[in-house]
């Protein structure tokens, strides 16, 4: 009888759940504020893998480079901080924005995020001997 219950509960939760991901998979023709909060999450959680893995080649690059390292690490940690807050004044107080306020937090975020990524691949693609730049060649 539990096991019973257990597959019930199952089942019900998981309905609701994979309503919600076939909404998402249709971004481009989404009508209500729900699916358009689950397609900017998703924006912003793809764009930020993207920066993830340009991040671990930045790191990779600079493996014998401790101090670099530790810069690295201390922007990218401040950077992500303001990126969440100014992200948060974007979307002004939750309270008044209403359904609306994660879905533009999240656009902020990947809008941010994109333009790191755009930092990062500078950074990756520097010309040998380029003073400016953080990142040593390959």
């Amino acid at each position: 009888m539990r096991l019973l219950l257990s597959t019930i509960a199952t089942l019900t939760l998981a309905v609701p759940l994979s309503g919600g991901a076939a909404r998402a998979d249709d971004c481009a023709n989404a009508q209500d504020q729900a699916t358009m909060n689950e397609c900017a999450g998703k924006d912003f959680h793809a764009a930020d893998k993207k920066l993830n893995d340009a991040y671990k080649q930045i790191e990779g690059r600079l493996k014998d480079d401790a101090a670099g390292k530790k810069l690295l690490i201390d922007a990218q940690r401040a950077w992500v901080a303001f990126r969440d807050a100014e992200c948060k004044f974007q979307g002004g107080p939750p309270a008044t924005a209403g359904t609306i306020y994660s879905m533009v937090v999240a656009n902020c975020q990947t809008s941010l995020t994109n333009d790191r990524l755009k930092d990062f691949q500078t950074y990756l693609n520097c010309p040998e001997g380029e003073l400016n730049c953080p990142v040593p060649a390959p």
